[in-house]
């Protein structure tokens, strides 16, 4: 059974966030708001209002002084100044209209980004402005408390529900009739303001959930409760995640709210396991407990910019979860052996919610109050109110069956195929944008007929090196070929390896680099053959313009009434009118913003039904389906569509065919690198045998003539130090000892100094090096980047086979060494970037 919980983490968390006030410009309202009455009404009514004036005039002026001496009062003066803003947003019309007060502009900072500002000539942003600053003071309401009591809780709960109500008055009643205006800002927006509202709900309901740690209230409620606070940060970070208060609000801020939804997530997890525990359900126990753990370790990822109090809570809660975990699952290990489900598999946590924004419909209303009282009838006022409802819903009427009018009429437009049927009649029919893109780009690269000119660069690329093959032959076979004639010419007395046994690894290579071209000399022709078989096919991608390859919609050969053209002529005439209507209605949805602008002198007669008559001017579908029958327009349809697969079919072989080209030309200038390396060590090889031949043919001839002045140590010598090429001959400890011995009279570059004769070293003493060509099975692609590839190793093998077929990789080529690059005429032109897929060639 589980012990007493010990101090929540959550519970101690003690961070929570207020809301900075937003600062506004000073701006007078008392002298227009009186012209106004004096002009319109009379000078004696303005002198009779002459107090409400002035009232009005000192709680703006206390509002932008910004010093009251505490919150709460802070908080009465902004409940005071909307009631009296809501008072005379219905009797005085401010806006930018000449017949209306438009002296006053009202100008408010961002109250995140403080160099963001919005200015407007309506009431409508100083409304809103006025909310966020009074959801902004109840935040700073509830932060004042002192949370380390029950009662301080409470009131700081409390304050926070004041906040949210705000916020939520703000988002449904103020901040669409702001976001009209020609400028903005994206803290009274409606996403924010939902934000804001959600993250004080949080905070209030953590509050609570403080308390009822306190008052020791059982883990199942604490988990429901912990669950609720979770939920609504989460709601909070949902919005913060997303445009457009994902580039507006500090990383900090997120971060908080990230942590702070993990945190109480976790905390659920924790107090309910607790519940699992003394029901003996060790199971589940262990699932949400493991379920906590992977939410606070994925969350200390994003933590940069929290505070550090959160994260010690952050630390402490993980510390609890893990010590009971561990516990569980020894229990579970020992005596319950029960199976553990995936913490996916397990059902929500239950959550309960003990807040809900505070109702600030009655807190902010203005109904009793008396300023400006005598300006307008109660009886008018009222009527006016219903007349702004049914403004804006005529309003929002025209604006959806503006929507849904030109919504249908492209739907139908598109059921009939027109206007292209029409522009394929006259020849001005132009082929889908995507589509001649990808024409134009082949025909750019040199297209179908450019094909050809590569294939010989392919064909060059392999002679140059079957020949470089030859030449290595050929000198490696004189070099044999005289060292068997001075072995037969001297006989025994010829003492140094034969050049078969110390040149097999250059030949194996030689051999591998011989079948490697044979099978690219294979791919090739498979590559032109496939150009001849689909020569027709690619044709197509050769005609400039490619429109001139689309079929035309011809007039009939035969009419029997010749009432063609009467057809044609109507069903222009009705797409003018259509073209006609479309550019009137572009004007509409302004001119229902400037109707909304001029509401309170508008009739509700003055707003034109134009959705109606959206269809009026569509052409008729028998009108349509005549010029189909005449113009046999469904077959037309049916060849379109036909060379548009064809022109698609032809523009995805002409890309395989070019990727198989390009490989092949990099496979061959890489391999023209490595038949050149070894042939610079075959090179280096005959003459180092020359120098070597010639100091034997000396010594032998000393021997014979009796000048020898050694006793048989130079022929020993000779037989030590020949290793077969291609493997690096390590000496013996007596040689390395020895500081007589006989250098070489010839040391190639870039080699160890070896005793002897021993000639370069012609192969990588690693074995561990991947063999030439080879792919890795675990590769993402077959043939890496360039700058993937490193500088060989001397003596790198390049011999495996390449072109293993068609379902390999067709070259397994290295990328191209310094300076490396084919010498003209064989450039490798590459419009296409290299495939992804494995394969030089694909099946024709």
């Amino acid at each position: 059974m589980a012990g007493t919980a010990p101090s929540s983490s959550a519970a101690t968390t003690n961070i929570m966030l207020a809301i900075f006030e937003k600062k506004t410009v000073s701006v007078d309202l008392y002298r227009p708001l009186r012209n106004f009455i004096a002009f319109n009404y009379s000078e004696r009514e303005a002198q009779n209002l002459e107090d409400d004036l002035q009232t009005l005039k000192q709680l703006r002026s206390d509002l932008e002084r910004q010093s009251d001496p505490t919150p709460t009062a802070r908080r009465d003066l902004l409940q005071n100044y909307y009631k009296a803003l809501c008072l005379v947003e219905t009797r005085f019309p401010i806006s930018p209209d000449k017949d209306h007060i438009n002296t006053i502009t009202f100008t408010w900072h961002d109250a995140f980004k403080q160099k963001q500002k919005a200015s407007q000539q309506n009431i409508h942003l100083e409304k809103a402005a006025v909310l966020f600053n009074l959801g902004a003071v109840y935040s700073q309401i509830g932060l004042s408390y002192d949370r380390a009591t029950v009662d301080g809780r409470r009131q700081a709960s409390h304050a926070f529900i004041g906040a949210a109500g705000a916020f939520a008055f703000l988002r449904d009643n103020a901040s669409t009739k702001a976001s009209i205006g020609s400028s903005t800002t994206v803290d009274i927006s409606v996403e924010s303001a939902g934000m804001l509202e959600r993250l004080m709900l949080a905070q209030a309901q953590e509050c609570v959930f403080e308390n009822t740690i306190a008052k020791g209230s059982t883990p199942g409620v604490c988990a429901k409760i912990s669950r609720q606070v979770g939920v609504y940060y989460e709601e909070a970070l949902a919005a913060l995640n997303v445009a457009p208060l994902n580039q507006h609000f500090e990383k900090a801020w997120i971060s908080h709210v990230q942590l702070k939804a993990a945190l109480f997530y976790a905390e659920a997890c924790y107090r309910y396991s607790l519940e699992l525990h003394e029901k003996e359900e060790i199971a589940e126990e262990i699932a949400r407990l493991k379920s906590g753990v992977s939410i606070l370790t994925e969350a200390k990822k994003s933590s940069k910019g929290a505070a550090a109090q959160l994260l010690d809570a952050i630390s402490k809660l993980e510390a609890n979860l893990n010590r009971n975990l561990e516990r569980a699952v020894k229990e579970n290990d020992r005596v319950y052996l029960m199976r553990v489900p995936s913490p996916s598999s397990l059902p929500p946590l239950p959550a309960f919610s003990l807040v809900k924004p505070l109702a600030m419909s009655e807190v902010l209303d203005a109904s009793k109050e008396k300023m400006f009282a005598s300006l307008v009838p109660d009886s008018s006022f009222k009527a006016l109110s219903r007349y702004t409802e049914m403004v804006d819903e005529i309003i929002r009427t025209q604006a959806e069956k503006l929507q849904q009018a030109s919504e249908l009429t492209r739907i139908r437009l598109k059921e009939m195929d027109l206007p292209e049927s029409i522009l394929a009649l006259e020849g001005n029919f132009t082929l889908q944008t995507d589509l001649k893109e990808d024409v134009e780009a082949v025909q750019i690269s040199g297209g179908p007929a450019g094909l050809e000119a590569e294939l010989q660069q392919l064909r060059d690329l392999r002679r140059v090196n079957q020949e470089m093959l030859v030449q290595i032959e050929e000198l490696l076979q004189k070099e044999a070929r005289e060292d068997a004639q001075f072995r037969s010419q001297f006989g025994t007395r010829w003492t140094r390896p034969q050049s078969n046994t110390l040149t097999k690894n250059l030949q194996d290579r030689l051999n591998r680099f011989a079948a490697n071209l044979k099978q690219a000399a294979e791919s090739d022709g498979r590559i032109e053959r496939s150009v001849k078989e689909h020569s027709a096919l690619l044709s197509i991608l050769d005609r400039r313009p490619i429109e001139s390859a689309l079929p035309t919609l011809a007039r009939p050969i035969m009419s029997l009434d010749a009432n063609e053209d009467a057809v044609v002529g109507a069903l222009k005439q009705s797409l003018r009118q259509l073209e006609t209507l479309g550019a009137q209605r572009a004007g509409l949805e302004d001119m229902l913003k400037e109707m909304k602008r001029k509401f309170c002198t508008l009739s509700p007669l003055a707003f034109p039904v134009q959705g109606e008559k959206s269809g009026a001017y569509l052409p008729e579908e028998a009108q349509n389906d005549e010029f189909s029958a005449i113009f046999n327009l469904e077959d037309y349809k049916v060849s379109r569509e036909k060379c548009y697969k064809q022109i698609q079919a032809a523009i995805a072989k002409f890309r395989e065919i070019k990727e198989n080209i390009n490989e092949g030309l990099k496979f061959y200038v890489t391999l023209q690198d490595a038949i050149t390396n070894v042939k610079q060590q075959c090179s280096d090889f005959v003459m180092t045998r020359n120098i070597q031949c010639r100091e034997m043919m000396e010594d032998v001839q000393r021997q014979m003539a009796g000048l020898s002045f050694q006793d048989g140590k130079n022929t020993g010598a000779y037989n030590s130090n020949y290793p077969s090429v291609g493997h690096n001959q390590r000496p013996n400890s007596q040689q390395q000892a020895d500081p007589h011995l006989q250098t070489p009279y010839y040391q190639p570059r870039e080699h160890p100094t070896m005793a002897g004769y021993a000639p370069p070293p012609y192969s990588s003493s690693q074995p561990s090096l991947p063999p030439p060509y080879h792919v890795p099975a675990t590769s993402a692609a077959p043939y890496p980047p360039p700058h993937a590839q490193q500088q060989q190793p001397a003596g790198h093998e390049y011999g495996q086979p390449a072109y293993p077929g068609w379902r390999g990789a067709y070259y397994n080529a290295h990328a191209q060494q310094p300076g490396s690059v084919p010498r003209p005429p064989y450039t490798i032109p590459a419009p296409y970037p290299p495939p992804h897929q494995s394969g030089y060639y694909k099946q024709q």
